[in-house]
Protein backbone atom coordinates (compact mmCIF):
# COMPACT_ATOMS: atom_id res chain seq x y z
CA UNK A 1 0.00 0.00 0.00
CA UNK A 2 1.38 3.49 -0.87
CA UNK A 3 2.49 5.19 1.90
CA UNK A 4 5.16 7.43 3.62
CA UNK A 5 6.99 7.46 7.49
CA UNK A 6 7.80 10.75 9.31
CA UNK A 7 10.43 10.10 11.98
CA UNK A 8 9.59 10.74 15.37
CA UNK A 9 11.74 11.42 18.53
CA UNK A 10 10.55 9.01 21.37
CA UNK A 11 11.36 11.48 25.00
CA UNK A 12 13.42 10.76 27.61
CA UNK A 13 11.44 9.48 30.79
CA UNK A 14 13.16 9.02 34.03
CA UNK A 15 9.99 8.37 35.60
CA UNK A 16 9.48 5.27 33.97
CA UNK A 17 9.95 2.09 35.47
CA UNK A 18 12.00 0.38 33.01
CA UNK A 19 15.44 -0.93 32.33
CA UNK A 20 17.49 2.28 31.64
CA UNK A 21 18.19 1.88 28.29
CA UNK A 22 14.21 2.20 27.49
CA UNK A 23 14.53 5.46 29.32
CA UNK A 24 16.56 7.46 26.72
CA UNK A 25 15.64 9.31 24.13
CA UNK A 26 15.25 7.65 20.82
CA UNK A 27 13.85 7.94 17.40
CA UNK A 28 11.26 5.84 15.70
CA UNK A 29 9.47 5.66 12.18
CA UNK A 30 5.29 5.83 12.22
CA UNK A 31 4.24 4.48 8.50
CA UNK A 32 0.99 6.78 7.40
CA UNK A 33 -0.74 4.94 4.87
CA UNK A 34 -2.46 6.73 1.47
CA UNK A 35 -6.13 6.86 1.98
CA UNK A 36 -7.96 3.99 -0.20
CA UNK A 37 -10.06 6.41 -2.19
CA UNK A 38 -7.02 7.45 -4.19
CA UNK A 39 -5.70 3.59 -4.62
CA UNK A 40 -5.51 3.03 -8.26
CA UNK A 41 -5.41 -0.59 -8.45
CA UNK A 42 -4.45 -3.15 -11.55
CA UNK A 43 -5.12 -6.67 -11.10
CA UNK A 44 -3.56 -9.26 -13.23
CA UNK A 45 -5.67 -11.62 -15.01
CA UNK A 46 -4.03 -14.59 -12.90
CA UNK A 47 -4.94 -13.01 -9.77
CA UNK A 48 -8.35 -12.09 -11.16
CA UNK A 49 -9.14 -15.50 -11.77
CA UNK A 50 -8.23 -16.50 -8.38
CA UNK A 51 -10.55 -13.65 -7.15
CA UNK A 52 -13.58 -14.96 -9.38
CA UNK A 53 -13.23 -18.62 -8.25
CA UNK A 54 -13.51 -17.40 -4.77
CA UNK A 55 -16.62 -15.63 -4.89
CA UNK A 56 -17.71 -18.62 -7.04
CA UNK A 57 -17.05 -20.83 -4.07
CA UNK A 58 -18.88 -18.47 -1.46
CA UNK A 59 -21.65 -18.03 -3.65
CA UNK A 60 -22.07 -21.65 -4.35
CA UNK A 61 -21.99 -22.57 -0.25
CA UNK A 62 -24.82 -19.88 0.26
CA UNK A 63 -26.79 -21.35 -2.84
CA UNK A 64 -25.77 -25.26 -1.92
CA UNK A 65 -26.48 -25.10 2.17
CA UNK A 66 -30.23 -23.99 2.06
CA UNK A 67 -32.81 -23.29 4.33
CA UNK A 68 -32.66 -26.70 5.66
CA UNK A 69 -29.03 -26.16 7.08
CA UNK A 70 -29.86 -22.73 8.63
CA UNK A 71 -28.25 -23.82 11.66
CA UNK A 72 -25.28 -23.81 10.18
CA UNK A 73 -24.88 -20.58 9.54
CA UNK A 74 -24.40 -19.44 13.45
CA UNK A 75 -21.84 -22.72 13.47
CA UNK A 76 -19.83 -21.09 10.69
CA UNK A 77 -20.18 -17.67 12.42
CA UNK A 78 -19.06 -19.36 15.64
CA UNK A 79 -16.32 -20.90 13.98
CA UNK A 80 -14.73 -17.90 12.60
CA UNK A 81 -15.15 -15.99 15.49
CA UNK A 82 -13.08 -18.49 18.20
CA UNK A 83 -10.60 -18.83 14.85
CA UNK A 84 -10.01 -15.29 14.96
CA UNK A 85 -9.22 -15.43 18.54
CA UNK A 86 -6.87 -18.08 18.09
CA UNK A 87 -4.58 -16.23 15.74
CA UNK A 88 -4.24 -13.70 18.85
CA UNK A 89 -3.08 -16.48 20.84
CA UNK A 90 -6.39 -16.81 22.72
CA UNK A 91 -7.56 -20.58 23.22
CA UNK A 92 -9.60 -22.88 24.87
CA UNK A 93 -10.43 -26.66 23.91
CA UNK A 94 -13.49 -27.29 21.60
CA UNK A 95 -15.22 -28.88 24.57
CA UNK A 96 -14.15 -26.78 27.29
CA UNK A 97 -15.89 -23.55 25.32
CA UNK A 98 -18.70 -25.36 24.52
CA UNK A 99 -19.42 -25.72 27.87
CA UNK A 100 -18.67 -22.31 28.84
CA UNK A 101 -21.19 -21.35 26.26
CA UNK A 102 -23.52 -23.21 27.81
CA UNK A 103 -22.29 -21.81 31.49
CA UNK A 104 -23.14 -18.14 30.06
CA UNK A 105 -26.46 -19.24 29.09
CA UNK A 106 -28.04 -20.95 32.33
CA UNK A 107 -25.83 -17.90 34.51
CA UNK A 108 -23.16 -20.12 35.43
CA UNK A 109 -19.20 -18.75 35.43
CA UNK A 110 -16.46 -19.76 33.32
CA UNK A 111 -12.72 -18.84 32.74
CA UNK A 112 -11.53 -15.90 31.57
CA UNK A 113 -10.20 -16.86 28.46
CA UNK A 114 -13.56 -18.27 28.05
CA UNK A 115 -15.15 -15.07 28.61
CA UNK A 116 -12.85 -13.12 26.30
CA UNK A 117 -13.57 -15.82 23.18
CA UNK A 118 -17.41 -15.67 23.74
CA UNK A 119 -17.21 -11.74 23.68
CA UNK A 120 -15.13 -12.18 20.40
CA UNK A 121 -18.50 -14.17 19.11
CA UNK A 122 -20.88 -11.37 20.35
CA UNK A 123 -19.02 -9.40 18.77
CA UNK A 124 -19.16 -11.26 15.24
CA UNK A 125 -22.76 -11.66 15.57
CA UNK A 126 -23.41 -7.72 16.19
CA UNK A 127 -21.12 -7.24 12.92
CA UNK A 128 -23.14 -9.58 11.44
CA UNK A 129 -26.67 -8.66 12.51
CA UNK A 130 -26.23 -4.93 12.87
CA UNK A 131 -22.96 -3.25 11.58
CA UNK A 132 -23.84 -4.82 8.06
CA UNK A 133 -27.09 -3.61 8.39
CA UNK A 134 -26.33 -0.25 8.64
CA UNK A 135 -27.61 1.90 5.86
CA UNK A 136 -23.85 4.06 6.00
CA UNK A 137 -21.43 2.27 7.51
CA UNK A 138 -19.61 4.18 9.86
CA UNK A 139 -17.03 5.24 12.91
CA UNK A 140 -19.55 4.26 15.28
CA UNK A 141 -20.35 0.74 13.78
CA UNK A 142 -16.45 -0.03 14.30
CA UNK A 143 -16.30 1.30 17.59
CA UNK A 144 -19.45 -0.66 18.96
CA UNK A 145 -18.12 -3.97 17.40
CA UNK A 146 -14.99 -3.14 18.98
CA UNK A 147 -16.60 -2.41 22.58
CA UNK A 148 -18.59 -5.73 22.33
CA UNK A 149 -15.64 -7.68 21.47
CA UNK A 150 -13.23 -6.29 24.06
CA UNK A 151 -16.41 -6.02 26.34
CA UNK A 152 -14.93 -8.99 28.93
CA UNK A 153 -11.20 -8.66 28.34
CA UNK A 154 -8.68 -7.91 31.21
CA UNK A 155 -8.00 -4.45 29.77
CA UNK A 156 -11.69 -4.06 28.94
CA UNK A 157 -11.54 -0.26 29.80
CA UNK A 158 -10.03 0.44 26.62
CA UNK A 159 -13.50 -1.17 25.07
CA UNK A 160 -14.70 1.09 22.02
CA UNK A 161 -12.36 3.48 22.51
CA UNK A 162 -10.42 4.90 19.83
CA UNK A 163 -6.65 5.31 20.38
CA UNK A 164 -4.54 8.90 21.33
CA UNK A 165 -1.62 7.78 21.97
CA UNK A 166 0.81 5.88 19.37
CA UNK A 167 0.93 2.40 19.82
CA UNK A 168 3.36 -0.22 17.75
CA UNK A 169 3.85 -3.96 16.74
CA UNK A 170 6.71 -5.85 18.20
CA UNK A 171 10.13 -4.74 19.58
CA UNK A 172 9.87 -3.84 23.37
CA UNK A 173 6.98 -2.90 25.72
CA UNK A 174 8.12 0.75 26.59
CA UNK A 175 8.66 2.32 23.49
CA UNK A 176 8.35 2.26 19.38
CA UNK A 177 11.81 2.30 18.71
CA UNK A 178 13.16 -0.72 17.19
CA UNK A 179 9.58 -1.94 16.98
CA UNK A 180 8.78 -3.92 13.71
CA UNK A 181 5.80 -1.87 12.80
CA UNK A 182 4.53 1.73 14.08
CA UNK A 183 1.23 2.36 12.75
CA UNK A 184 0.43 5.96 12.59
CA UNK A 185 0.47 8.68 14.81
CA UNK A 186 -2.80 9.04 17.01
CA UNK A 187 -3.43 12.27 15.13
CA UNK A 188 -3.58 10.70 11.55
CA UNK A 189 -6.43 8.19 12.87
CA UNK A 190 -9.41 9.86 12.58
CA UNK A 191 -8.93 11.11 9.15
CA UNK A 192 -8.34 7.66 8.03
CA UNK A 193 -10.99 5.51 9.72
CA UNK A 194 -13.14 8.02 7.86
CA UNK A 195 -11.49 7.31 4.98
CA UNK A 196 -12.12 3.32 5.52
CA UNK A 197 -15.57 4.04 6.16
CA UNK A 198 -15.77 5.54 2.69
CA UNK A 199 -13.74 2.21 1.07
CA UNK A 200 -16.89 0.07 3.07
CA UNK A 201 -19.55 1.62 1.69
CA UNK A 202 -18.51 2.06 -1.93
CA UNK A 203 -19.00 -0.93 -3.88
CA UNK A 204 -16.29 0.04 -7.10
CA UNK A 205 -14.41 -2.83 -6.46
CA UNK A 206 -15.48 -6.56 -5.90
CA UNK A 207 -16.33 -7.66 -2.74
CA UNK A 208 -13.58 -9.93 -2.16
CA UNK A 209 -10.77 -7.10 -3.29
CA UNK A 210 -12.75 -4.80 -1.14
CA UNK A 211 -12.60 -7.07 1.82
CA UNK A 212 -9.26 -7.58 1.46
CA UNK A 213 -8.27 -3.72 1.30
CA UNK A 214 -9.91 -2.78 4.30
CA UNK A 215 -8.80 -5.19 6.22
CA UNK A 216 -4.99 -4.73 5.03
CA UNK A 217 -5.47 -1.03 5.42
CA UNK A 218 -7.40 -1.52 9.23
CA UNK A 219 -4.60 -3.65 10.50
CA UNK A 220 -2.20 -0.60 9.28
CA UNK A 221 -4.67 1.86 11.37
CA UNK A 222 -4.18 -0.08 14.42
CA UNK A 223 -7.32 2.46 15.61
CA UNK A 224 -7.18 0.30 18.95
CA UNK A 225 -4.73 -0.10 21.50
CA UNK A 226 -5.58 -4.01 21.61
CA UNK A 227 -7.91 -5.76 19.40
CA UNK A 228 -7.47 -4.57 16.13
CA UNK A 229 -6.77 -8.02 14.75
CA UNK A 230 -10.11 -9.98 15.91
CA UNK A 231 -12.08 -6.30 14.74
CA UNK A 232 -10.40 -6.18 11.55
CA UNK A 233 -11.28 -9.62 10.64
CA UNK A 234 -15.06 -8.93 11.69
CA UNK A 235 -14.96 -6.20 9.10
CA UNK A 236 -14.07 -9.09 6.37
CA UNK A 237 -17.70 -10.58 7.18
CA UNK A 238 -19.02 -7.11 6.93
CA UNK A 239 -18.22 -6.48 3.73
CA UNK A 240 -19.39 -10.23 2.45
CA UNK A 241 -22.54 -9.91 4.32
CA UNK A 242 -23.19 -5.84 2.70
CA UNK A 243 -22.68 -6.81 -0.48
CA UNK A 244 -24.90 -9.95 0.05
CA UNK A 245 -21.61 -12.38 -1.57
CA UNK A 246 -22.40 -14.05 1.57
CA UNK A 247 -26.16 -13.91 3.04
CA UNK A 248 -26.47 -16.33 5.00
CA UNK A 249 -23.06 -18.53 5.11
CA UNK A 250 -19.83 -16.89 6.01
CA UNK A 251 -16.24 -18.90 5.26
CA UNK A 252 -14.44 -19.32 7.92
CA UNK A 253 -11.59 -17.61 7.09
CA UNK A 254 -10.00 -17.12 10.36
CA UNK A 255 -9.61 -21.07 9.98
CA UNK A 256 -7.06 -20.83 7.48
CA UNK A 257 -5.28 -17.38 8.31
CA UNK A 258 -4.05 -19.29 11.97
CA UNK A 259 -2.83 -22.52 10.37
CA UNK A 260 -0.57 -20.19 8.19
CA UNK A 261 -0.36 -17.47 10.80
CA UNK A 262 3.21 -16.40 9.83
CA UNK A 263 2.33 -16.06 6.30
CA UNK A 264 -1.06 -14.28 7.39
CA UNK A 265 1.34 -11.45 8.83
CA UNK A 266 4.19 -11.55 6.03
CA UNK A 267 0.76 -10.69 3.50
CA UNK A 268 -0.14 -8.20 5.68
CA UNK A 269 3.32 -6.55 5.77
CA UNK A 270 4.06 -6.57 2.54
CA UNK A 271 0.75 -4.99 1.75
CA UNK A 272 2.08 -1.87 3.76
CA UNK A 273 5.51 -1.91 0.49
CA UNK A 274 4.89 -3.08 -3.05
CA UNK A 275 3.24 -5.98 -2.13
CA UNK A 276 -0.66 -4.91 -2.55
CA UNK A 277 -1.55 -7.64 -5.56
CA UNK A 278 0.26 -10.29 -3.32
CA UNK A 279 -1.73 -9.80 -0.29
CA UNK A 280 -5.04 -9.80 -2.35
CA UNK A 281 -4.32 -13.02 -4.11
CA UNK A 282 -3.35 -14.40 -0.25
CA UNK A 283 -6.88 -13.25 0.90
CA UNK A 284 -8.44 -15.05 -2.31
CA UNK A 285 -6.76 -18.48 -1.74
CA UNK A 286 -7.33 -18.30 1.89
CA UNK A 287 -11.36 -17.58 1.53
CA UNK A 288 -11.44 -20.02 -1.07
CA UNK A 289 -10.11 -22.54 0.90
CA UNK A 290 -11.95 -21.93 4.12
CA UNK A 291 -15.03 -21.77 2.27
CA UNK A 292 -14.72 -25.28 0.41
CA UNK A 293 -13.84 -26.38 4.01
CA UNK A 294 -17.32 -25.10 4.93
CA UNK A 295 -18.56 -26.85 2.15
CA UNK A 296 -17.04 -30.23 3.09
CA UNK A 297 -18.56 -30.28 6.73
CA UNK A 298 -21.38 -28.66 5.58
CA UNK A 299 -22.00 -32.37 3.72
CA UNK A 300 -20.42 -33.78 7.06
CA UNK A 301 -23.00 -32.29 8.60
CA UNK A 302 -26.10 -33.43 6.53
CA UNK A 303 -24.92 -37.37 7.28
CA UNK A 304 -24.22 -36.26 10.89
CA UNK A 305 -27.94 -35.16 11.03
CA UNK A 306 -29.52 -37.73 9.23
CA UNK A 307 -27.91 -40.12 12.03
CA UNK A 308 -29.65 -38.22 14.47
CA UNK A 309 -33.04 -37.91 12.46
CA UNK A 310 -32.65 -42.15 12.00
CA UNK A 311 -32.39 -42.50 16.09
CA UNK A 312 -35.11 -40.42 16.75
CA UNK A 313 -37.07 -42.52 14.33
CA UNK A 314 -36.24 -45.46 15.57
CA UNK A 315 -36.50 -45.21 19.19
CA UNK A 316 -39.36 -47.09 21.06
CA UNK A 317 -40.85 -43.59 21.82
CA UNK A 318 -40.40 -41.79 18.71
CA UNK A 319 -42.72 -38.60 18.69
CA UNK A 320 -44.84 -37.15 15.95
CA UNK A 321 -43.52 -35.03 13.42
CA UNK A 322 -44.87 -31.75 14.53
CA UNK A 323 -43.74 -32.51 18.61
CA UNK A 324 -40.80 -30.36 19.77
CA UNK A 325 -37.99 -33.27 19.73
CA UNK A 326 -38.19 -32.87 15.73
CA UNK A 327 -37.80 -28.70 16.41
CA UNK A 328 -34.88 -29.14 18.44
CA UNK A 329 -33.22 -31.63 16.55
CA UNK A 330 -33.21 -28.97 13.29
CA UNK A 331 -31.08 -26.36 15.77
CA UNK A 332 -28.95 -28.98 17.00
CA UNK A 333 -25.77 -28.10 14.49
CA UNK A 334 -25.75 -24.50 16.13
CA UNK A 335 -25.64 -25.63 19.31
CA UNK A 336 -22.93 -28.40 20.24
CA UNK A 337 -23.98 -28.01 23.63
CA UNK A 338 -27.65 -26.96 24.08
CA UNK A 339 -29.28 -25.92 27.51
CA UNK A 340 -33.27 -25.56 27.70
CA UNK A 341 -33.25 -21.99 27.71
CA UNK A 342 -31.26 -21.94 23.99
CA UNK A 343 -34.08 -24.42 23.21
CA UNK A 344 -37.04 -22.39 24.20
CA UNK A 345 -35.66 -19.30 22.56
CA UNK A 346 -34.72 -20.90 18.93
CA UNK A 347 -37.68 -23.06 19.11
CA UNK A 348 -40.28 -20.79 19.94
CA UNK A 349 -42.21 -24.07 22.16
CA UNK A 350 -42.56 -23.93 25.78
CA UNK A 351 -40.78 -25.05 28.39
CA UNK A 352 -42.13 -27.81 28.91
CA UNK A 353 -42.66 -29.35 25.84
CA UNK A 354 -38.96 -28.90 25.19
CA UNK A 355 -38.02 -30.43 28.35
CA UNK A 356 -40.28 -33.57 26.90
CA UNK A 357 -38.30 -33.16 23.67
CA UNK A 358 -34.55 -33.22 25.00
CA UNK A 359 -35.25 -36.43 27.13
CA UNK A 360 -36.94 -38.14 23.83
CA UNK A 361 -33.79 -37.26 22.10
CA UNK A 362 -31.99 -38.25 25.23
CA UNK A 363 -33.50 -41.54 25.26
CA UNK A 364 -32.72 -41.78 21.51
CA UNK A 365 -29.14 -41.11 22.41
CA UNK A 366 -29.09 -37.85 20.34
CA UNK A 367 -28.47 -35.79 23.58
CA UNK A 368 -25.87 -36.59 26.61
CA UNK A 369 -26.77 -35.00 29.78
CA UNK A 370 -23.66 -33.71 30.81
CA UNK A 371 -24.93 -32.33 34.63
CA UNK A 372 -27.42 -33.65 37.51
CA UNK A 373 -27.95 -29.62 38.12
CA UNK A 374 -31.13 -28.84 36.79
CA UNK A 375 -30.04 -24.98 37.65
CA UNK A 376 -27.26 -25.62 34.70
CA UNK A 377 -28.49 -28.47 32.97
CA UNK A 378 -26.96 -28.94 29.48
CA UNK A 379 -26.68 -31.64 26.76
CA UNK A 380 -23.91 -32.26 24.67
CA UNK A 381 -24.92 -33.61 21.07
CA UNK A 382 -23.64 -36.89 19.67
CA UNK A 383 -20.80 -36.68 16.89
CA UNK A 384 -21.03 -32.45 16.97
CA UNK A 385 -17.80 -31.84 18.97
CA UNK A 386 -16.03 -33.44 17.12
CA UNK A 387 -16.97 -32.39 14.03
CA UNK A 388 -16.63 -28.94 14.88
CA UNK A 389 -12.82 -29.67 16.50
CA UNK A 390 -11.78 -30.68 12.83
CA UNK A 391 -13.60 -27.77 11.38
CA UNK A 392 -11.68 -25.40 13.89
CA UNK A 393 -8.28 -27.22 13.29
CA UNK A 394 -8.69 -26.61 9.44
CA UNK A 395 -9.14 -30.25 8.73
CA UNK A 396 -10.98 -32.01 6.20
CA UNK A 397 -13.71 -34.10 7.64
CA UNK A 398 -13.19 -37.94 7.57
CA UNK A 399 -16.98 -38.37 7.00
CA UNK A 400 -17.31 -35.84 3.77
Amino acid sequence: MPGHHIHRTWQHDPTLHAPVRYKQACGYDPFIPDVLANLKLKIDASVAGTISDAEGAIRALNTDAGPALKPLARLLLRTESIASSKVEGLQVGVRELAKAEAKTATGGKTSPTAREILGNIDAMILAVDQAAAAENFGVPEIVAIHERLMAHAPNKKIAGVIRTQQNWIGGNDYNPCGADFVPPPPEEVSRLLDDLCEAINNERLPPLVQAAMVHAQFETIHPFLDGNGRTGRALVQVIFKRRKLAPDYLPPISVVLAKTRDRYVDGLTAFRAEGVEAWIEQFADATARATWLADAYLKALRTLSEGWRTALDASPAAPRRDAAAWAILDILPAYPIITAPAAVKETGRNAMSVYQGIELLVAAGVLTPLSSSRRHMAWEVRGLLDLIDGLEAGEVPTTA
